[in-house]
C-alpha cells in the first residue's frame, strides 16, 4: 500500500508542514528536486524512494532524482515503477555516484546507469579528496555515518600529476555527452572542478551542476560565477540552507552566489532524506517562503525550484 504523506511527517522536524500557505504551495507545482537521499542506503534514511515521490506529489512536484553515495538507484526505481511509484505522478530518476563502491571512475557503471534511464552522474562524493580531508578535521559536521561495516574510502582525484584530467574521467565525459545526461561535480575540490568544467564543455557535455559550493567544495561566489559563465549551474542544497544545522538566514546564505550566478543558473534542491532532518517538501516550503518574504519575484522562484532543474533533467 502506498504510504500516505501524513505518515511521513514528524511533528518536530516538519511542524511547519501543518501551517497552510497557499502562496508557497502554488509556486511548488511543477517543482523538480535534483538531489534527494532516500533508502535503501548504508546511511540511515528517513524515507524510501516511494516515500520521496509521495512527499513530492503532495504539492505537485514534476520530478525528482534519487541519489545514493554507494550504488546506482536506477534499478531500484525501475523495480518500484509497477508497484506504486508510477502511480504517484512524479517522474523519478536515478544515476550513479563515482565512489569506491561502484569502482570509482568507472565508465562501465556510468553506461549501465544511464542506459537503464538514469540521468545524473555524480563525480566522486564521499571518495573525493576534499570530502575525506574535510571530515578528517570536522568530526561533527552532521554528515551521516554508515550503519554497516564498510572499509574506508581511498581518495579519488580526477586530475593527474600533470594537472590534466585523467583518461578515465575523459571517457566518462564522453558517455555523459552521448546520453545528454547531467554531470554533477560531486564533492570534488574547487581546484579539480576548475579543470573538470572546461573539459566537460569541450567534450560536449551541456548539463553541468556544482552542488553546495560552500560545503566541502570550497568555492567562493566569484568562482561559481566563472563556472556558470562556462555553462554550469549552481545547486544550493536546502539541507544546509534550512535544515537542522542551518546557522544563518537562508536568503542571506545564498545571496552572494545568486548575484554571481544569476537566477538562470541557480537551482534549489533538497539534499534531504536523512534521519533527523526535515522532509524535502518541508524544506522547499521554508525556502520559498523566505524568498517571498525577501521580495524575490514569483517567476524567479519558479525558475529556481523547478524550471531550471527541468531544463537540465529532461533532454
Amino acid at each position: 500500500m502506498t504510504q500516505t504523506v501524513s505518515g511521513l511527517w514528524d511533528e518536530t522536524l516538519d511542524a511547519d508542514r501543518f501551517v497552510p500557505d497557499a502562496e508557497v504551495d502554488g509556486l511548488l507545482v511543477g517543482a523538480v528536486d535534483l538531489h534527494t537521499h532516500p533508502g535503501p542506503s548504508p546511511f540511515p534514511r528517513r524515507m524510501s524512494i516511494l516515500d520521496a515521490a509521495v512527499d513530492a506529489a503532495s504539492v505537485g512536484f514534476r520530478a525528482l532524482v534519487a541519489k545514493s553515495h554507494h550504488h546506482s538507484m536506477q534499478t531500484d526505481i525501475l523495480a518500484l515503477g509497477p508497484v506504486g511509484l508510477a502511480e504517484t505522478g512524479v517522474r523519478v530518476f536515478g544515476g550513479v555516484a563515482l565512489n569506491r563502491t561502484v569502482g570509482g571512475l568507472n565508465p562501465y557503471a556510468v553506461e549501465l546507469a544511464l542506459g537503464l534511464g538514469g540521468r545524473v552522474v555524480w563525480f566522486p562524493t564521499i571518495s573525493s579528496t576534499a570530502h575525506i580531508e574535510f571530515h578528517r578535521h570536522h568530526h561533527h559536521s552532521g554528515f551521516p555515518v554508515a550503519g554497516i561495516p564498510l572499509r574506508d574510502n581511498e581518495p579519488i582525484s580526477v586530475v593527474g600529476e600533470d594537472g590534466a584530467l585523467v583518461p578515465e574521467a575523459r571517457d566518462i565525459l564522453s558517455v555523459i555527452a552521448g546520453e545528454s545526461a547531467i554531470l554533477n561535480c560531486g564533492h570534488l575540490p574547487a581546484d579539480e572542478i576548475d579543470v573538470l568544467v572546461p573539459a566537460a564543455v569541450a567534450a560536449g557535455v551541456e548539463r553541468i551542476v556544482v552542488s553546495h559550493p560552500d560545503f566541502i567544495v570550497g568555492a567562493a561566489p566569484e568562482r561559481i560565477g566563472a563556472w556558470c559563465r562556462q555553462g554550469a549551474y549552481v545547486e544550493h542544497c536546502l539541507a544546509m540552507v534550512v535544515g537542522r544545522n542551518a546557522t544563518e538566514p537562508p536568503v542571506e546564505k545564498v545571496a552572494g552566489f545568486l548575484r554571481e550566478a544569476g537566477v538562470g543558473h541557480t537551482v534549489f534542491s533538497s539534499d534531504l532524506g536523512q534521519k533527523g532532518n526535515p522532509l524535502p517538501v518541508t524544506a522547499y516550503r521554508r525556502m520559498v517562503r523566505a524568498l517571498l518574504d525577501a521580495g524575490n519575484a514569483e517567476d524567479d522562484i519558479r525558475a529556481m525550484v523547478g524550471g531550471n532543474a527541468a531544463q537540465l533533467l529532461f533532454p
